[in-house]
C-alpha cells in the first residue's frame, strides 16, 4: 500500500471516473486503475462497482477511502513541518473564494498579504460556497473566505468583518428620492438577483422574502441572471432594466458611478453579512490565519466593521 494508491482512490471516488481522475493525478488511465486494482486485492475487498460510464463507490470502500483521506493530510502535514521547519508563512497557501467576495477584496488583500508574507505565494479559486466546502474537506484547498454561516464538522470559522447591503438603481430613479430603503419598498421593484447557487442570492431572499415572489414571477428576466456575476447584474442596472441589492464592499470603488448609478442604504435593522476564513482544525500553520485576517482587516473596507475578536473560532457560526 502506498500513498500514490491512496491518492488514486480518493481521486476515483471525487471524480467517479476512472479516466478523469487519471487526468487529475498526472498519470495515465491504466496506471491509476493497475494500482486501484492492486490495492483492493491487497485489501481483499471491492472498493468501486465499475460499469460502462460510471463508478459507485461501495459501502466499505466508502469508510476505506474516508480513512485514506485522512492519511493523506497527515502525510501533507508531515511534508509542510518538513519543508517549512519554523516558519509559517513559507510555502504555498491554497485560498478559495466566494465570487461575490473575491473581485473585490483581492485587489486590496494580495499586495497587503504579500507585504506580511513575502515567502507565502496564493493558489487561489473562486467558486460557490458548496464548492469550495467539498475542495476544503478533500485537503484541496487550505482556507476560505467566505459569508456566515458555514458549519462543517472539523472546520473553525473566524469573522474578520460584516458589510452592510446597499440597494444600487440607476440614475433618475423614483427611489433616489428615498434616504432610506425597506423590504417592503424593495420588493415592489423590478429586482435583479444572482441565479441559484449562489449564497448572496440565498441572503436577499432572507431579508426579503416577499422579493421570492417577485423572481418566480419574473421566470423569463430571472433565466437570463442565472449564473451571472455581480459585475453583470450592476451594468443592467445601469441600463435601467431594473434595481438590485449588493455587499458594500462590491460598489464602494465605482469611481465613475455618479453618471448612472445611484446608491441607498437600507432601513434599520439593515440587512448584513459577516464575512469570515474558514480552515480545517488539522490545519498546521495557524499563525497563517492570523496574518491573513490581519490583511483583510487592513483593506479599505469603508462601511463595513472590522471584526477583531480572534476569538471567534469558539464563537457561533464556528464548527468543530
Amino acid at each position: 500500500m502506498t500513498l500514490n494508491e491512496l491518492r488514486y482512490i480518493v481521486a476515483v471516488a471525487r471524480e467517479r471516473h476512472f479516466g478523469h481522475a487519471a487526468e487529475a493525478c498526472h498519470v495515465s488511465q491504466p496506471t491509476l486503475s493497475v494500482a486501484v486494482r492492486k490495492l483492493e486485492e491487497e485489501l481483499g475487498v471491492p472498493l468501486f462497482e465499475r460499469a460502462p460510464g460510471e463508478v459507485t463507490i461501495t459501502p466499505v470502500g466508502r469508510r476505506i477511502i474516508a480513512q485514506a483521506q485522512r492519511v493523506l493530510e497527515e502525510a501533507d502535514l508531515l511534508r509542510q513541518l518538513a519543508t517549512q521547519g519554523q516558519d509559517e508563512l513559507a510555502g504555498m497557501l491554497r485560498l478559495g473564494v466566494i465570487y461575490t467576495i473575491g473581485p473585490y477584496l483581492l485587489p486590496h488583500l494580495i499586495p497587503r498579504l504579500y507585504r506580511r508574507a513575502p515567502a507565502m505565494p496564493l493558489q487561489i479559486e473562486e467558486n460557490y460556497t458548496a464548492v469550495l466546502r467539498e475542495r476544503l474537506k478533500n485537503g484541496q484547498l487550505d482556507v476560505l473566505i467566505l459569508s456566515l454561516p458555514f458549519a462543517e464538522p472539523g472546520v473553525l470559522t473566524q469573522s474578520v468583518y460584516e458589510e452592510p447591503f446597499v440597494v444600487l438603481m440607476p440614475s433618475g430613479h423614483a427611489l433616489e428620492q428615498a434616504a432610506l430603503i425597506d423590504a417592503a419598498t424593495l420588493a415592489r421593484q423590478d429586482l435583479l438577483l444572482l441565479g441559484p447557487g449562489h449564497c448572496f442570492r440565498d441572503q436577499v431572499l432572507q431579508f426579503c422574502p416577499e422579493c421570492h415572489q417577485l423572481s418566480s414571477a419574473s421566470d423569463t428576466m430571472q433565466k437570463t441572471l442565472e449564473g451571472s456575476s455581480l459585475e453583470t447584474i450592476r451594468l443592467m442596472v445601469a441600463t435601467g432594466m431594473g434595481v438590485t441589492v449588493l455587499p458594500y464592499t462590491s460598489v464602494s470603488g465605482y469611481a465613475d458611478a455618479g453618471e448612472l448609478l445611484s446608491v441607498r442604504p437600507f432601513a434599520p435593522p439593515a440587512p448584513t453579512r459577516v464575512v469570515a476564513l474558514a480552515w480545517r482544525r488539522s490545519f498546521p500553520r495557524p499563525r497563517v490565519i492570523d496574518v491573513l485576517a490581519a490583511a483583510i482587516r487592513a483593506c479599505p473596507l469603508g462601511a463595513a466593521v472590522r471584526l477583531l475578536d480572534a476569538a471567534d473560532a469558539a464563537a457561533p457560526g464556528a464548527s468543530a
